[in-house]
């Protein structure tokens, strides 16, 4: 069954559809592992780039389609590396990086990314989940960082889940390699909700299109602050984000929304 399943995985990991009110939708397209394959890399790192100069898109929903959100890279195709001269080195360099850019790209985005995850999320898998703005989980859905169980450490997926939760709980994971579900993931803070299997989905729009609703030019100027602040000292970081909110506060779409607020309409934003 597998066999016959990998040429249409290969030629279309990863499903795009534009909803309505600037939300994209992207699935891992690839069941029943949805693994973080070349083609998936590469096929996810290409969206993402086109997201980003397309002003349509104001938010993006990552789900995915069956029973396993990601579960992580592609073992086969790590493996088969081995019988190269240098024993697989390079190539892992390569996939290891190209997967780091990947997830930095997600960091990165001008626009919100939010997880939509409804099943088993697993090593570079959780990392994905971890690497998003927001998680939305539905309640048969379970993350766990396993490689100590084949002898490979989940360090790559250590650095986004080390900056989304408490280290005590990252190292659980990491060391133990056992799952934890959603409700525990909730507790560490590496799902913002978790919700009914029948209504994952239908939530998760809601979520974006409140998100979508806003001005484009905040919610960046926003989240690059966010990210950027995270690995200053307080000092530091007041005198940054003051410098952020002043510029902010000269911008259209300021002028506009408080404007709104004022007058007790709704803002017109021109996002910028």
């Amino acid at each position: 069954m597998a066999a016959d399943l990998k040429p249409a995985m290969i030629a279309n990991p990863l499903r795009e559809t534009h909803l309505a009110n600037g939300v994209l939708r992207l699935d891992l397209n690839s069941p029943p592992a949805n693994t973080l394959s070349e083609a998936m890399l590469d096929a996810l790192q290409s969206a993402f780039d086109r997201a980003v100069k397309d002003s349509t898109v104001r938010v993006i929903i990552l789900g995915a389609e069956g029973k396993i959100y990601c579960a992580g890279h592609d073992m086969k195709e790590l493996t088969a590396a081995r019988a190269s001269d240098d024993k697989g080195r390079a190539y892992f360099q390569d996939i290891m990086n190209r997967c780091a850019k990947v997830m930095q790209s997600i960091v990165n985005h001008p626009k919100p990314v939010i997880a939509e995850v409804g099943g088993l999320a697993t090593a570079a898998g959780c990392q994905l989940v971890a690497s998003c703005d927001l998680a939305i989980a539905s309640d048969e859905a379970a993350f766990c960082t396993p490689g100590v169980h084949i002898g490979l450490f989940c360090s790559t997926p250590m650095v986004a889940l080390s900056r989304n939760i408490h280290p005590k709980h990252a190292m659980e994971m990491l060391l133990t390699g056992e799952a934890v579900d959603a409700t525990v993931a909730r507790e560490y803070g590496l799902v913002n909700r978790v919700v009914p299997k029948d209504y994952l989905k239908q939530i998760t729009v809601k979520f974006a299109e409140a998100i979508a609703s806003k001005s484009a030019m905040t919610l960046k100027t926003g989240k690059q602050a966010f990210y950027k602040q995270l690995d200053m000292g307080l000092a530091e970081a007041y005198e940054f984000t003051a410098e952020i909110m002043t510029e902010n506060m000269l911008a259209r779409d300021a002028e506009e929304g408080i404007g709104a607020f004022l007058e007790h309409r709704k803002p017109k934003w021109h996002d910028g």
